[in-house]
């Protein structure tokens, strides 16, 4: 397995979850690539970390989809299987729109200025081919609702299925398709500043949703 050269200059402190999210992030963005088999030391020495967690992040991002663990035998990066993507998706917009449909009565001018000015950024992310940006400010803005409403539950679904949503995305927003999400953005905004919780909640589902299955 090839290790990144440069070290991500982690602590040796580092908490369970911040060991999971750098595995999780780097293979979503393709640092580690489909089919790569991950060795828990080399992991372990890349992070500045025990082992122990690293095992652990493994086994989360297996339950998760994004990794195939064989005990005893070897953990390889998921490959992007088209079924798998469906899954997760039509999973996260289920959630989003339950998200979207609980939080629009509760929803503060502050929380739609936020969204507003996330979708500003997103627009700008995608003209500029930024992938990157674009998937960091579009999880800013659909985690608003998500904040809002406060369900532990359905945040604890989405954060298992929203990275192989996210690998896919990461094509998406790599082309023009990835611009009718700007629109779609602000209908999800101006139906939930108008009060609109059925209206918003269908939109919230219907961009997700619409995710295709395989790339471009």
């Amino acid at each position: 397995m090839p290790i990144p050269p440069t070290s991500p200059g982690v602590d040796r402190s580092l908490l369970r979850d911040d060991v999971y999210r750098r595995l999780r992030d780097a293979i979503v963005d393709g640092t580690f690539a489909p089919g790569e088999q991950l060795r828990d030391l080399e992991l372990a020495a890349w992070l500045g970390v025990s082992r122990t967690p690293v095992r652990e992040a493994l086994l989360r991002l297996a339950h998760g989809g994004l990794v195939s663990a064989r005990p005893g035998r070897s953990t390889v990066v998921s490959t992007l299987d088209a079924r798998d993507v469906r899954d997760a998706r039509d999973v996260v917009a289920a959630m989003h729109e339950v998200a979207v449909r609980e939080a629009v009565p509760v929803l503060g001018e502050a929380d739609l200025a936020a969204m507003r000015d996330a979708n500003r950024r997103f627009a700008d992310a995608v003209a500029a081919g930024d992938v990157e940006t674009a998937l960091r400010v579009d999880d800013e803005l659909h985690d608003v609702p998500v904040r809002v409403c406060g369900n532990r539950a359905l945040a604890t679904v989405l954060e298992q299925f929203t990275p192989t949503v996210r690998r896919a995305e990461r094509l998406r927003f790599g082309s023009l398709r990835g611009r009718t999400s700007v629109t779609r953005h602000d209908e999800l905004i101006r139906l939930c500043a108008t009060g609109d919780a059925e209206g918003a909640a269908g939109v919230a589902y219907d961009t997700w949703h619409s995710l295709p299955s395989e790339g471009p």
